[in-house]
C-alpha cells in the first residue's frame, strides 16, 4: 500500500513538473495568448478532468479569457466586482447569492504584488481518475499554473505597451520637428531699417496648438498672424498645421483681409465640423504708407504702445473666433496710422493665464509695463519671458502653449 502511494506521489510530480515545464516552454518560445490559454484549460480538463472552467483577468478592466464546459449565459451572468472581488483565498463554494456560481465548485484568486490579475473558477470535478483527481491538495498546484501564465500575459501586455508608447513617443518627436519647420524660425524675422520682429513659442507638450507666422508679400508689405486652437496636443497642433497651409495659400492670393478671414472660417469648418475653434489676431502692414490693418478673431487683444502719444491700447476691433459658427456675421476692421518707434506684443493664452503660487494670473499689466520702456523689441520679449518664469516659481509649470509675437516700426 505504501509503494502504491508513493508510486502515486511520484506520477503526480512528475506530472505537476511536466506541466510547468510544457507552460515555462510555451512562455518562453513566446507562444500566443490564446494558444497559452488553451494548454493551461488542456491541463486543468483533459489531464486533472475538470469539467467546467472559467477564468477572468484584468488588463484595464476585467473580462473573460477562458472558458470550457460553460454555458455562454451562466458565464455572462458572472461579474467580477460583484461576484469575486470580496475572494482573498481558495475557497470551495457551498452557496453565493448569483445562482450563477452555482454550477461551480471552488474559486481560485490569483494575486500577483498583492493585487488581484485573474480569477479562475472550476466545477465539475471528478474524484477519482489515474490517480489525478483535483482534490484541494492540487488547487494551489492550479493557481501556481494560472499565477505563472498570468504574469508572463502581464509582462507581454507591458512590453507591448512600452513598445507602443516608444513609437508614439518617436512620432511625437517627429511631428515636433515637424511643427518646428512649419512656424518662422526667430532668426529669419525682420530686423531691418523698417521693422524689428521678435517671437517666442514653447509649446506645452511636444506639439502644440499655438502658432505665429511673418508672411513677406511684397517688398513693402507684411502679413503676421498668432492664432490658438482650442484644446492641446496632436488634434489641435494637426488643425493649426492646417489652418497656417491655408494661411498662406489665401494671402497668396491677394484677397481681402475680410475675405481672407471669412474663407479660413469655412475650411476650419469644414476641417472640424464644430468641434474645434481657433481664436487669431491677423495683420497686414505696408512700411510705405505706415498703415496697419488688422481683425481680431477671439484672441486675446495684443498689446499696442503708441510711440508719438506715449499710449498704451488694446488691438480688439474684429470679430468672433474661426470656426465657432457656419458664417461670421460681422466683421470689422481695424485701422492705425503706425508712429515711428511704436511697438506691438501679441501673446496667446497661455502667456496672460498662468498663475503664482497664490493663484494669482500673470495678466496683462506686466506687457503694458514692459512695452513702454525704451528696450528693443528682442530685450522686451526676453525680459518678458523672464517675467513668466518669476511670476510661476521655481516650483510651478507652464500648463498651456506659450507664444509671443512683438513687433517694433521704426
Amino acid at each position: 500500500m505504501d509503494e502504491k502511494a508513493s508510486l502515486s506521489r511520484l506520477q503526480l510530480s512528475n506530472f505537476k513538473l511536466n506541466a510547468l515545464l510544457q507552460i515555462t516552454l510555451a512562455i518562453n518560445e513566446n507562444m500566443p495568448v490564446d494558444q497559452l490559454l488553451e494548454k493551461f484549460r488542456s491541463i486543468l480538463c483533459d489531464d486533472l478532468n475538470i469539467g467546467k472552467v472559467l477564468m477572468f483577468s484584468y488588463n484595464q478592466k476585467w473580462r473573460r479569457i477562458l472558458m470550457s464546459g460553460i454555458n455562454r449565459i451562466v458565464a455572462d451572468g458572472i461579474r467580477v466586482e460583484t461576484d469575486l472581488q470580496y475572494y482573498k483565498q481558495i475557497t470551495n463554494l457551498t452557496a453565493s447569492l448569483n445562482p450563477n456560481l452555482a454550477q461551480f465548485d471552488t474559486i481560485i484568486p490569483v494575486y500577483h504584488h498583492e493585487r488581484p490579475i485573474a480569477y479562475v473558477i472550476i466545477g465539475d470535478i471528478e474524484e477519482e481518475g489515474l490517480g489525478m483527481s483535483p482534490t484541494i491538495k492540487h488547487l494551489y498546484f492550479i493557481q501556481t499554473l494560472a499565477n505563472i501564465i498570468m504574469v508572463a500575459i502581464e509582462n507581454r501586455n507591458l512590453f507591448n505597451e512600452n513598445v507602443r508608447q516608444e513609437a508614439m513617443k518617436k512620432e511625437l518627436e517627429l511631428a515636433s520637428r515637424m511643427q518646428t519647420m512649419l512656424i518662422p524660425n526667430p532668426a529669419t524675422l525682420p530686423n531691418n531699417d523698417h521693422l524689428q520682429v521678435s517671437a517666442y513659442y514653447l509649446p506645452h507638450f511636444d506639439v502644440g496648438g499655438d502658432y505665429y507666422d511673418w508672411i513677406k508679400l511684397n517688398d513693402s508689405e507684411f502679413c503676421f498672424c498668432i492664432a490658438d486652437v482650442s484644446g492641446k496636443g496632436i488634434s489641435a497642433a494637426l488643425l493649426m498645421s492646417n489652418f497656417q497651409a491655408n494661411l498662406r495659400a489665401l494671402t497668396s492670393a491677394k484677397l481681402s483681409i475680410t475675405e481672407i478671414v471669412n474663407k479660413l472660417n469655412t475650411k476650419v469648418i469644414e476641417n472640424v465640423n464644430g468641434e474645434k475653434f481657433i481664436t487669431m489676431l491677423i495683420g497686414f502692414y505696408d512700411t510705405e504708407c505706415r498703415k496697419l490693418t488688422y481683425i481680431n478673431a477671439g484672441h486675446n487683444p495684443p498689446i499696442y504702445f503708441d510711440a508719438a502719444k506715449n499710449e498704451v491700447s488694446q488691438l480688439t476691433i474684429g470679430c468672433m473666433g474661426i470656426g465657432m459658427l457656419d458664417e461670421i456675421p460681422k466683421i470689422n476692421v481695424g485701422e492705425i496710422e503706425v508712429s515711428r518707434n511704436s511697438k506691438i506684443i501679441c501673446f496667446t493664452d497661455g502667456t496672460v493665464e498662468i498663475e503664482n503660487a497664490q493663484h494669482q494670473a500673470f495678466g496683462t499689466e506686466p506687457i503694458e509695463q514692459l512695452i513702454c520702456k525704451k528696450d528693443s523689441i528682442d530685450h522686451l520679449i526676453d525680459n518678458l519671458i523672464d517675467s513668466l518664469d518669476k511670476h510661476k516659481g521655481p516650483d510651478g509649470d507652464f500648463f498651456d502653449d506659450i507664444t509671443l509675437l512683438g513687433i517694433e516700426f521704426k
